[in-house]
């Protein structure tokens, strides 16, 4: 399609901008052929009308999807541009701080300025081995790619890093030797890698300087090439340098510095060994204080003086050298402080005795006079005379700065040589990679001749490189037979003419120096005449006449000729050179000047006559001695165009990788990016003429299946045809009509600038279309489901509401009628109420007015009467009522006082009550009183009681005499009218009446009054009593409160202390663990060590046999691989033998003696190391014993294993020092004997070093041979001070038992016992006089006597007490052998019987047991009936039991007589099968044997014998030669462990100790000469993992230990050890298992790393989930399953393998689970890793295949029964990093989640994720920095590992739990497979 039709509205384009040299923008309306002006819209919303070029009508560049931003390959995106590269680089630098980014073949590195922890062994790791398309853009990519296309294509490679100042060359070239250096290793010891990198802080200190643009500049170039043996491991080094930037010495610019290792003398000034010197601080020498700025920030150049010097020191350069360079720098900054004063005009002079030149003078051994003499005068030769001029004050001073820059120029060449010597290796080179650090294109004000040498070595190296990319291009277009049409790419050949052709400027340049009076004036007018007119790259600068102007590729350059002529000739008065060499105090001095190349130097190894190393397709840069004075004459412009001559050449012998380092801003801020210093860098740099050759022709590549893959939505249904290249090539016609836009390839499709945008843009507007179409139809189903939903609702609502409608209207109809009847009633209750108030009114009224007139005229009749009698009355209350208020008063009186006194004893009372220690006095007090009180108020009660009863006996008379008198008035009044006679007889009537009422009345307030007091006091009782009771719960409440706290205070206390003791418990475990894996690693690395120095040894033995004829190589099998637990005394004849040829020829090897004394350093110190790592676990492992059983006790038996260990550590040391002793003997005997004579002359220097080393080792020896005798001591008199506490005999070497005697047949042996206990119980005269000077021997030896006889007595009394159990034992077995004699007559008697008589027999006999039992028993409980009773209960649940085992047995019967007829017909048809191979004479000889019952197992004792001699055959069959596969099938697992130990066990009975060390030595022996010829076999591993674990279980089974016998039965109890404890060997096989299971996850990680990545990352498990980006033109692996791709199932198949091998080996379950977590580990963390490296990984779609992976492991774990292995924990990381990639990542919330979800990711792993999530297509959102940043804000307190990467390599620390075999040793059979017919069963 055409370019034009893209322009559609809403498209974004870049426009160019002044400050941010493009900006984005957004097209408002589709564009039209024609438009003149494009309507836009920029990023900030502002509007634009932008105008296309009248003349070009050139569109603006058109910007790339948002899926394409940030990809790691810039060819890769749609349109190759300018701004889409700025763009993208931005992108990755700002927003992912990410700094590399691939440009095709180019990496791109951006400066960061900052510290990334993103180079250190981890990464390493994890780029090693990896294709480089398949990580992250990284400076180890492309090392790991030069070090692969070496290895593969056996090619030389070259690294090219270029880039301006401060952009981070030198920092990129070193860690890309720093890959080489761990990647590869060295082929030696000799630490060549270490070297190498030593070189570069040497470099840096003598090269390097501030600039105004970077702290640490390099001011030389420099090419180091990395050499490498045919295994591809380091040997040597070799350096060049080129144009050293020598006016820095001498002048530097404001706030720049002179090279670093001025400061750094300066700052080291008051070291001792500097005091020589005269050093004072930086500021005060003139040649480092003229840029105003001696100190770099954050830069402590004390420290870095130190690392030179140690730097120096590993290089070979000694102390004394060392300081003959420091003086010499010393000497420049002193001659720069010199000073001249003017005589007259033409002359000057120097003040005599000058305090600068003196030191410089007495630093450099010269004469004063000479040297001042010279400073100021020059001689001038003529063809006849001699003149000595003076010159002036100017010219002396540039004479002195001359002479300056040309010592540090030589000293600077000096050093670069000594480190080649150093780093030269005797060894031939088989290939080199080459790192080069170079300039990069500069342009400055002011330009001169450094600039234009700097942009003449680019200029050349960007035709090379433009060469290069040209090149690529054309294969790749050939490779895919795709038409090849010429790319119009810049050639910079006319500029490289300009400068070094004939005539050219460095030629006239040469021309001009050569002549007399040349001048920099005349030079350029040569050049105007020569090149102005007819060269188009150069011209002339309109205002001046001494510059020029050059085109380069990059930019124009103008240069000023000043300072050309005199740069160029660099010369130097020969008569000051004169004066320095001929001084004699300074030999440093002279080599420096001497015209000699051969020059000796502090690291030249090489003898007179030796050539150095010399490469193929080189040349070599170095003259000969005869050129000498002809390169001296030598311009600086000629030698640097031989030299960049020489560099090209090199470069095009290899094959380049480039990397360009940008520098983002000129202020060196972090991660800041300028883009104007980024496009000027970048086209200087060739990125992008890179990106303009790719887009000139087709730089979108994909493959079929990849695009078949990507646009399969763009297909129908009718277009995919089985061949997928003919289905993209039908498409591709469909969609794209001109077909010159792309090409199709053998494996790719080519596609033109665009077309793959073009192709997004279709497949965005499919899915667009797709979704639209899925949210409407998704859409209009959401509301039709809302408006059915919203039809029900609106039904129901009309329902219930007509409904409640008419409840209402019937509820109101019935109130409507209750109403009128409530009125109704109630209006007749309102009158019939009236009327009845009205009537009773009336009667009332009547009654009262009848009332009223009857008392009016009784009162007047009464009125008289009662006069008299109130004045009566009156009289006598008025003295009552005295009376009475005197007694109120007096009670008052004394309530109040009581009162009182009471609230006083209440106070006191509170008071008590408030203190804690009155609580249980009071507590009893106020019970007593409450009982008191009970009691008071029981009295009480009585008495009101007593007081209610008298008042009821006379309220009783008085009713009584009430009804009387009533009864007499009515009697009265009824005869009142009868006479009237009787009135004064009633009157005294009414007065009695009268007075009784009074008294009544009396009475009535008395029982008041006391009623009133009765219930006054009780209620006042009751208060007090609630008081109390309330004052008593408070005092309950507070006791209970009290309790509670008590009690949760004991609970907190509790809880703290279980909590501390786990806490510390966990601690104790984590560094039992940590120990546990120091130790395995210290392990791992002792057998490195000793393999190391097997195959050492092996190398050796070739070196001395390859020269002779006919000799053949020797197996590696016959190498001695003893361990550190084997003993030079106990070595077998038959390794004897073996060893003394290879003794003989180790004499005759040559050794190198760096390489031993540093492996012997190394050995010594590891184990030192080892012995401090084994004590620490010890302790631990005693403390976790001593927590986890503290009721036991061992102190007996720990002190035993003490003392073993002890007698271990003796034997090992005593070992280890034979050893060494042998091995310096050897070492001194070739020294003296077969070395060179130059070397071992007893003159020479390395010969005294080496002796030195040697005595010291000596020396060592003797020392531990102290330790050794101090030990032995200490172990005996502990032995005997424990025999006599204990009766078990331990160790039983030193007593010879009388009936092992007896067994001895042979006098030999009799003979060499008997020498053996005289040797143990008397010490020999030789031993006392060699090894016991202070007497210790002679106490050990009385030890030893008393120990005896301890021994003998103790003997004696166990041989008696053992003789009575022997009698008693004795009538045991006699009576239990005639029980077994008559059950199988019984047993015999049944087999007659056919097998149901056999079971009513059996049944029979047990009934006739059971009641001989039940007779016996009954006699025995005659008298105790109850016990009796509950024997016959048992008694019937046990024939009850038996019954059911009857009814069982039958069953099983009838199901084993249906499996005999099966097996009879089987066994038939095996036999008829049988009966035709043999022959009629075969079956006539074989005799038929009966049916009969084996009996010998009951003989067997589980034991093998074997002769002494036969131990080698034993070993070779059995461990050498045996084949996994066919044991692990065919017998029973762990088969050759048993076999082992019951060969140990018939030692062990021997009591012979010499067979059991020599037996288990050979075992231990053979198992690592196995693993070391097979140790990569799966399968051998395993097996032997397996029989090693289970040997060391028997060892622990039979030990006799009580902690390892609780599940033996009673058969295998008696099977025991019983004369020796080899508890010694356990630790030794524990180790060995160690080391083997060590290999064994080395062998698995071997087979599983090649599938992880692909299986668990690149494979689509799931498919059609993830999408395919397009690529770039760094391919990566295809996640489509192709043949022989690796997926999911393929680990899984490979895990089944491992679990099924494991099984059928007999692996202990908890092993097999060790195992299967360090798997699941190595899986999750190769996992993680690269998922952390890879930003096309982090995606959501990514991980939901990771989180499916995962699944299937997990289900694969339950599979198994393995999910307690705790192997799904390791797996954690990886499944947070899946999860934090499908989480939403936008809110606060989401933050928060995201914190609290990732726990077992570092910060750092959570935020690369974050940096690096990449959405697959445009519907998913990138994630934003200011997420990020909240992540990071909340992540700061997390305190967990600054580490970016897991550990892939780590291993968990293993452990070997205790697991009893319940196999039978007696029941063992030994198959004739395995070739052991020589063992014999006891």
């Amino acid at each position: 399609m055409a370019a034009s039709e893209l322009y559609t509205k809403y498209a974004r384009v870049w426009i160019p901008d002044a400050e941010e040299v493009w900006k984005s923008a957004e097209l408002l309306k589709d564009y039209k052929a024609g438009d003149v002006w494009l309507k836009l819209r920029l990023e900030d919303g502002t509007d634009l009308d932008y105008q296309l070029d009248p003349k070009t009508k050139q569109l603006p560049h058109l910007r790339n999807p948002d899926i394409l931003v940030g990809e790691n390959d810039l060819t890769a995106l749609s349109y190759l541009h300018e701004p889409a590269v700025l763009h993208n680089l931005k992108v990755r630098f700002i927003d992912s701080k990410l700094i590399y980014t691939y440009c095709g073949i180019v990496l791109v590195a951006i400066n960061p300025y900052e510290q990334l922890p993103i180079y250190g062994e981890d990464i390493i790791n994890a780029y090693s081995g990896q294709n480089m398309g398949d990580m992250d853009p990284h400076i180890f990519a492309v090392a790991e790619e030069a070090y692969k296309q070496m290895a593969r294509d056996e090619r030389n490679q070259s690294i090219i890093v270029s880039g301006e100042s401060g952009a981070g060359k030198t920092v990129s070239a070193k860690y890309a030797m720093r890959y080489f250096a761990t990647v590869s290793g060295s082929a030696s010891e000799a630490n060549v890698e270490e070297k190498v990198l030593a070189s570069n802080p040497i470099m840096e200190s003598i090269g390097n300087a501030k600039t105004t643009r970077n702290d640490n500049s390099s001011r030389f170039g420099k090419y180091i090439e990395i050499g490498f043996d045919k295994k591809y491991h380091i040997i040597g080094a070799n350096m060049r340098t080129y144009l050293l930037e020598k006016s820095r010495v001498v002048f530097q610019a404001e706030e720049e510095r002179n090279y670093h290792i001025f400061y750094q003398l300066c700052a080291s000034a008051s070291l001792p060994e500097f005091k020589t010197l005269k050093l004072v601080t930086a500021s005060k020498f003139r040649y480092t204080n003229l840029g105003g700025n001696p100190v770099i920030d954050g830069v402590d150049d004390a420290k870095e003086m130190l690392t030179t010097r140690q730097a120096c020191t590993l290089l070979g350069i000694n102390e004394s050298y060392q300081m003959g360079v420091f003086r010499i720098l010393a000497g420049i900054l002193h001659l720069g402080n010199v000073e001249f004063k003017d005589r007259d005009a033409d002359s000057c002079i120097i003040p005599p005795n000058h305090d600068p030149l003196c030191i410089f003078c007495d630093l450099m051994g010269v004469s004063y006079e000479d040297m001042a003499h010279w400073l100021c005068h020059r001689k001038l030769a003529t063809a006849t005379e001699t003149y000595i001029k003076p010159i002036s004050r100017l010219q002396a001073t540039n004479a002195r700065d001359a002479l300056a820059k040309h010592i540090y120029a030589n000293l600077f060449n000096w050093i670069v040589d000594n480190v080649n010597r150093a780093l030269h290796s005797t060894m031939k080179q088989h290939s080199f990679i080459g790192v080069l650090d170079i300039y990069g294109f500069e342009t400055f004000e002011i330009n001169s001749f450094e600039q234009f040498c700097i942009n003449y070595a680019n200029e050349k190296l960007q035709q090379q490189f433009n060469m290069h990319v040209f090149k690529l291009e054309q294969e790749e277009y050939m490779k895919e037979e795709i038409p090849w049409t010429l790319i119009d790419f810049y050639d910079n050949q006319p500029c490289i003419n300009l400068i070094e052709a004939k005539l050219g400027v460095l030629d006239l340049l040469d021309e001009e120096c050569r002549m007399p009076k040349g001048s920099d004036s005349t030079w350029a007018q040569k050049l105007y005449n020569t090149h102005l007119k007819k060269s188009a790259l150069f011209e002339k600068p309109r205002l001046s006449n001494k510059a020029f102007i050059i085109k380069h590729f990059a930019d124009k350059v103008e240069y000023q000729c000043d300072g050309f002529l005199e740069k160029n000739k660099d010369t130097v008065f020969e008569e000051q050179i004169a004066v320095l060499k001929a001084s004699r105090k300074f030999d440093l001095l002279r080599e420096l000047f001497q015209d000699d190349i051969h020059a000796l130097s502090p690291t030249s190894s090489l003898p007179p006559g030796r050539t150095p190393l010399s490469r193929a397709g080189i040349k070599s840069i170095k003259s000969r001695p005869g050129q000498a004075s002809n390169e001296h004459k030598k311009t600086v412009g000629h030698q640097f165009r031989n030299s960049l001559q020489l560099l090209m050449e090199t470069l095009n012998a290899t094959t380049p990788h480039y990397v360009r380092c940008i520098k983002p801003n000129d202020f060196k801020y972090p991660f800041t990016f300028d883009a104007k210093r980024a496009v000027q860098q970048l086209r200087a740099c060739g990125v992008l003429e890179t990106i303009r050759i790719s887009a000139a022709g087709f730089p979108s590549r994909w493959t079929y299946q990849e695009f078949f893959s990507r646009y399969r939505v763009l297909m129908k249904q009718k277009d995919i045809l089985i061949d997928k290249k003919e289905t993209c090539r039908n498409v591709l016609e469909k969609l794209i009509k001109d077909h010159d836009k792309y090409q199709f390839g053998k494996t790719k499709i080519f596609f033109r600038a665009g077309q793959v945008a073009y192709l997004e843009k279709l497949r965005a507007d499919k899915l667009r279309a797709a979704c639209i179409r899925i949210q409407k139809t998704i859409r209009g189903w959401l509301m039709r489901k809302k408006y059915l939903r919203m039809q029900k609702a609106a039904i129901t609502i009309q329902r219930y509401v007509r409904g409640y409608q008419a409840r209402c209207y019937a509820q109101f109809l019935r109130r409507t009628r209750a109403a009128v009847i409530i009125q109704k009633f109630q209006r007749m209750y309102v009158v019939r109420q009236r009327y009845k108030r009205m009537q009773a009114a009336a009667i009332h009224i009547q009654a009262h007015w009848r009332g009223y007139s009857a008392k009016k005229r009784y009162n007047a009749m009464l009125c008289e009467h009662k006069a008299t009698i109130i004045q009566k009355h009156v009289r006598g209350w008025l003295s009552r009522c005295w009376f009475r208020r005197v007694i109120t008063a007096i009670i008052y009186l004394q309530c109040c006082y009581r009162r009182m006194m009471a609230k006083r004893e209440l106070k006191k009372l509170k008071i008590e009550a408030r203190s804690v220690e009155h609580y249980k006095k009071l507590n009893i007090g106020m019970e007593n009183k409450i009982l008191q009180l009970q009691c008071k108020i029981n009295d009480q009660n009585k008495e009101n009681k007593n007081l209610l009863e008298k008042l009821i006996n006379l309220e009783t008379t008085y009713s009584a005499e009430r009804e009387r008198l009533r009864s007499d008035v009515e009697r009265l009044r009824m005869t009142e009218e009868e006479g009237k006679n009787a009135i004064n007889r009633i009157t005294s009537l009414l007065e009695e009446i009268a007075q009784l009422r009074r008294e009544l009345e009396s009475t009535q307030t008395e029982k008041k009054s006391i009623e009133e007091t009765a219930d006054r006091y009780k209620r006042e009782t009751e208060l007090l009593v609630t008081e109390l009771k309330e004052q008593n719960t408070l005092l309950k409440s507070e006791k209970d409160e009290l309790n509670q706290r008590l009690q949760q205070q004991a609970k907190e206390m509790t809880e703290s202390l279980t909590k501390e003791a786990a806490e510390e418990k966990k601690q104790l475990e984590c560094e039992l663990n940590d120990e546990r894996s120091r130790y395995q690693n210290l392990l791992t690395e002792f057998s490195r060590l000793e393999e190391r120095y097997d195959d050492i040894k092996e190398e050796m033995t070739l070196m001395v046999n390859l020269p002779k004829a006919g000799q053949r190589r020797r197996d590696s099998t016959h190498s001695s691989n003893e361990s550190e637990y084997t003993f030079s005394s106990e070595i077998t004849e038959a390794e004897e033998s073996m060893l003394r040829p290879e003794d003989a020829s180790e004499k005759k090897a040559p050794l190198d003696m760096s390489l031993f004394l540093k492996l012997q350093k190394r050995v010594t110190e590891l184990e030192q190391e080892k012995q401090s790592l084994q004590d620490e676990l010890d302790k631990k492992e005693e403390q976790a014993q001593r927590i986890k059983a503290k009721e036991e006790d061992f102190n007996v038996r720990a002190r035993g294993a003490e003392l073993e260990y002890e007698s271990l550590k003796r034997q090992e040391l005593e070992s280890e020092n034979k050893k060494l002793k042998n091995e310096l003997n050897e070492l001194r005997k070739s020294l003296t004997e077969k070395a060179a004579p130059e070397v071992t002359a007893p003159g020479a220097p390395a010969y005294k070093v080496l002796m030195e080393q040697l005595n010291s080792v000596s020396e060592e020896l003797d020392v531990r041979k102290e330790e050794v005798l101090i030990l032995r001591s200490q172990l005996v008199s502990q032995k005997e001070a424990i025999r006599t506490k204990d009766d078990k005999n331990i160790m039983t070497e030193t007593v010879v038992v009388p009936e092992d005697v007896k067994k001895m047949k042979d006098r030999e042996e009799i003979a060499q016992a008997y020498v053996g206990l005289k040797e143990t119980n008397r010490p020999s005269a030789q031993d006392f006089h060699t090894l016991n000077e202070d007497g210790e021997l002679w106490l050990v030896y009385e030890g030893l006597k008393q120990a005896n006889r301890l021994l003998e007595s103790q003997f004696q009394s166990q041989k008696k007490s053992y003789d009575n159990e022997v009698e008693a034992l004795r009538g045991e077995i006699q009576s239990l052998k005639e029980e077994n004699n008559r059950q199988q007559q019984l047993l015999a008697q049944n087999l007659q019987l056919p097998p149901e008589a056999r079971i009513e027999a059996s049944l029979q006999h047990e009934i006739t047991r059971l009641t001989n039992e039940n007779l016996y028993f009954e006699e025995l409980y005659a008298d105790d009936p109850t016990k009796y009773q509950f024997y016959r209960i048992s008694l019937f649940k046990r024939i009850i039991d038996l019954m059911e085992q009857l009814e069982k047995q039958d069953k099983t019967v009838r199901k084993l007589k249906k499996q005999l007829k099966v097996f009879a017909k089987k066994i038939g048809e095996l036999e008829v099968g049988q009966m035709e191979n043999i022959s009629p004479g075969q079956i006539i000889d074989e005799p038929i044997r009966p049916v009969n019952i084996p009996r010998k197992e009951k003989d067997f004792q589980g034991m093998l014998e074997y002769k002494k001699e036969d131990e080698p055959k034993l070993v070779k069959n059995l461990i050498l030669e045996l084949k996994p596969r066919g044991v692990a099938v065919n017998l029973i697992p762990g088969l050759p462990a048993y076999i082992l130990f019951m060969c140990v066990r018939h030692a062990d009975y021997l009591n012979d100790d010499q067979k059991v060390r020599s037996l288990l030595t050979s075992t231990i022996n053979g198992i690592k000469k196995v693993l070391k010829k097979r140790g990569d076999d799966f399968e051998t591993a395993s097996f032997w993992l397996s029989n090693t674990c289970r040997f060391l279980h028997c060892l622990k089974q039979y030990s006799g230990e009580e902690a390892f016998m609780k599940h033996n039965t009673p058969r295998q109890n008696e099977h025991c050890l019983t004369n020796f404890d080899l508890a010694e060997y356990r630790q030794v096989l524990s180790d060995l298992a160690i080391q083997i299971y060590q290999q064994l996850v080395r062998v698995l990680e071997n087979l599983l790393q090649p599938m992880i990545v692909p299986a668990m990352l690149e494979h689509e498990t799931i498919q059609g989930v993830s999408g395919v980006k397009p690529p770039g033109l760094r391919k990566r692996t295809s996640s489509v399953a192709d043949e022989g791709t690796y997926t999911l199932d393929s680990i899984i198949r490979q895990l089944n393998t491992f679990h099924s091998i494991q099984c059928q080996h007999g692996m202990d379950p908890e092993l097999i689970k060790q195992v299967v977590k360090q798997l699941f580990y190595i899986v999750g963390a190769v996992t993680l890793n690269n998922l952390l490296l890879r930003k096309d990984m982090c995606s959501w779609s990514k991980g939901m295949q990771i989180r499916y992976n995962v699944s299937q492991l997990e289900e694969w774990l339950r599979d198994k029964n393995l999910m307690n292995s705790g192997a799904k924990e390791t797996l954690e990381p990886l499944i947070q990093a899946a999860q934090l990639l499908q989480v939403k990542k936008k809110t606060d919330e989401d933050a928060e989640a995201i914190c609290s979800m990732c726990t077992a990711l570092t910060t750092a792993q959570i935020v690369k994720v974050l940096n690096l999530y990449t959405p697959v297509n445009e519907f998913e959102e990138r994630v934003s920095i200011g997420f990020i940043r909240t992540i990071q804000i909340r992540l700061r307190d997390r305190k967990d590992s600054p580490q970016l990467l897991m550990d892939a390599k780590h291993i968990f620390p293993v452990t070997f739990p205790f697991n009893p075999s319940s196999v039978a040793l007696e029941t063992i059979q030994i198959p004739s497979s395995l070739g052991l017919g020589f063992l014999t069963r006891v």
